[in-house]
This record gives structure tokens, C-alpha cells and sequence, in this order.
């Protein structure tokens, strides 16, 4: 039991050799972003697998990413370094790591006899869904907001990032119901296989490419459904000085956080095109709950919430139309 690669690579190669390394570091609660804290315990699926197999582990468990503790696991992508055996990881609930770490303490020669059912199966074709009202002055220049289809199996991926989907479609639907004609084509964009290898990101940027579409801003939604708070945003100074001047305009329905940051998986390769990036940003305090875990169903959205994240990214949308970046 460790809670840290680190701390693995400190021990003897001798003493891991053959045995189950047992990830047991609990989310930092000091973190208010608690996307911070899961940062630290992801890498135990990538980092953290890698250093098990270089020591001869013949399996690794990890504890849970959530603050709470319940009986639902929480997966996550695996990446193995090349040439490095793909030993077995498993992910284990927050309720069984305690209850492994207490007989590990009481017995440490305890032993754990694991068994799975995984299998990788082949590729297949997906597609990404877009759709879009044609812009009225501007049809060739294009504003585009989204987020991802895909979803772990274990879930219906209704936070992540069903609710991103539904907000997205939502801001089209609240152009039409009332009568504006943007001056841009507002393109919305489901994006297919973010959770693995993002292709449909990977694809999206390069038909745009291919196509010398030009985009003046994407916005991506995924970080679950929950109280908006604000935007992150990846672009030129002058493109973040017009959106603090833009959100300013929000703040008294609760728009309060602009900062520097990270857009999202999905639109990050248009980054490489020069295209102003955002992410909305809603109240992270619960997501963890049901982050890539069969908790994460339809009844955990509340319909008030996620309205509140489509009107901010239908708000903001419909200013950066209109003025473009020279608010």
C-alpha cells in the first residue's frame, strides 16, 4: 500500500516483484478546484501503472477519485508507456479501499485474489453531430460550442458530458425562440471518442483546417452540470481583456470567475489554427460524486442548473457575435 509513485519507486524492486500495488491516496480536500485534486490521483494511471510494471507488479489497484465515500468505482483511461508490460489496473470504491488498507494493517500478509471481465475490442467508425444556424452576415466565419458524445460504460455519462451536449443544443433552440438571426454561423458540435483517443477533436480541427474554415471562438462544456460560476479561457490578450469586459455583463446573475486556464479536450486543437478558446465553468463541489461512475445518471442533473450554463454560453455567444473580439 502506497500513496504516491514516489513513494513506489523507493521501494526495492525485490519487495514489488509479483505483488499487487495498492494506490490508496484520498482526494486533497484543500483544493476549492477540485479538478486540482484529481490531477493527483489520476497518474496513477498512467505514471503509476508504468512504475508497477517496471518493478515486476503483477497488478495495481487505486483508489477512487471522490471525496465520498460510496460503492461505486471510478474509471479512467489507461496509458501504457511502449515497451512495458500492460499489467492488470483496477480501480476500487472509496468503501473497499478503506476496508483494504484496515486488513492490509491488521494482516499484511494478506493476500487479494482479483478477477476481471475486461476485454479491448476493435476499433469501430463513429461520427461527431454537428449542427448549425447559418450566420447572416458572416456564414464563412463561424462561432462553434459543444461538447463530447461518448461516455464510459459503466454510467449513462449524464454529467459527463450529456448535460455539456444538452446546453449546447439548448443555445440554438434559445436563438430561435427568440428570433435572433446571428450574424455568424453558431455551429454546435458533439464530439465523438473524447474519453480515449479524442479523434473526434483530432478530425474536427483538421476538416476545419482542410476546409480554411474560420473560427472566431469555441467554447466547450464538460466539467459536468452544475451552478455556472464563469469561463476559463486559452487566447490572445487582447480576445481575454474584451471577454473580462463581456462577463462583466453577468455578473449579476452569478457570472463571477474569468481566468487563464484550460478550455477542454474537445476544442484544443483548434488552438493551433489561432482560434480564442473558453470552457464554462460551473460549481466543481459535487462532480466528483459521479465523475466516470455509474452514479453519474440523468437524476443527479438538476434542470435548473444546467439551464443556467446554457443561457450564460447562449449570453456570451450572442456578444462576442455582435461584436466579434472589439467589445
Amino acid at each position: 500500500e502506497v500513496e504516491s509513485v514516489e513513494q513506489l519507486m523507493e521501494i526495492p524492486d525485490d519487495t514489488v516483484r509479483g505483488k499487487i500495488v495498492f494506490y490508496n491516496r484520498k482526494m486533497n480536500p484543500d483544493n476549492y478546484y477540485t479538478f486540482r485534486s484529481y490531477g493527483d490521483i489520476s497518474v496513477f494511471r498512467s505514471k503509476g501503472v508504468e512504475v508497477a510494471a517496471k518493478k515486476g507488479a503483477a497488478a495495481i489497484l487505486a483508489r477512487s477519485s471522490t471525496y465520498s465515500i460510496d460503492s461505486f468505482p471510478h474509471t479512467g483511461v489507461m496509458r501504457y508507456a511502449e515497451g512495458i508490460d500492460s499489467i492488470l489496473a483496477l480501480s476500487v470504491c472509496t468503501r473497499d479501499a478503506d476496508r483494504i488498507s484496515f486488513l492490509l494493517k491488521t494482516f499484511p500478509k494478506a493476500r487479494l485474489f482479483v478477477k476481471t471481465y475486461c476485454h479491448t475490442y476493435p476499433d469501430t467508425i463513429s461520427y461527431n453531430v454537428i449542427a448549425e444556424i447559418k450566420g447572416s452576415e458572416f456564414p464563412d466565419k463561424y462561432i462553434v460550442v459543444g461538447g463530447h458524445l461518448d461516455c464510459w460504460d459503466n454510467s449513462e455519462g449524464a454529467h459527463d458530458d450529456g448535460g455539456g451536449c444538452v446546453q449546447s443544443m439548448e443555445i440554438i433552440r434559445l436563438f430561435r425562440a427568440t428570433g435572433y438571426k446571428p450574424r455568424h454561423t453558431i455551429r454546435v458540435v458533439m464530439f465523438m471518442d473524447e474519453e480515449i483517443a479524442q479523434r473526434g477533436a483530432k478530425k474536427y480541427a483538421e476538416e476545419a483546417l482542410s476546409k480554411k474554415e474560420i473560427h472566431i471562438a469555441a467554447i466547450e462544456s464538460d466539467r459536468g452540470v452544475a451552478t455556472p460560476m464563469g469561463f476559463s479561457a486559452d487566447m490572445p490578450d487582447s480576445c481575454y481583456v474584451a471577454l473580462q469586459k463581456m462577463t462583466e455583463l453577468m455578473k449579476s446573475w452569478g457570472i463571477w470567475l474569468v481566468y487563464p486556464g484550460g478550455s477542454g479536450v474537445d476544442i484544443g486543437p483548434l488552438k493551433a489554427q489561432g482560434v480564442p478558446l473558453m470552457a464554462l465553468v460551473p460549481d466543481s463541489q459535487r462532480y466528483f460524486e459521479y465523475h466516470h461512475c455509474a452514479n453519474d445518471t440523468h437524476d443527479k442533473v438538476n434542470q435548473r442548473e444546467m439551464q443556467l450554463g446554457s443561457a450564460s454560453m447562449a449570453a456570451l455567444i450572442y456578444m462576442i457575435d455582435k461584436y466579434e473580439w472589439k467589445y
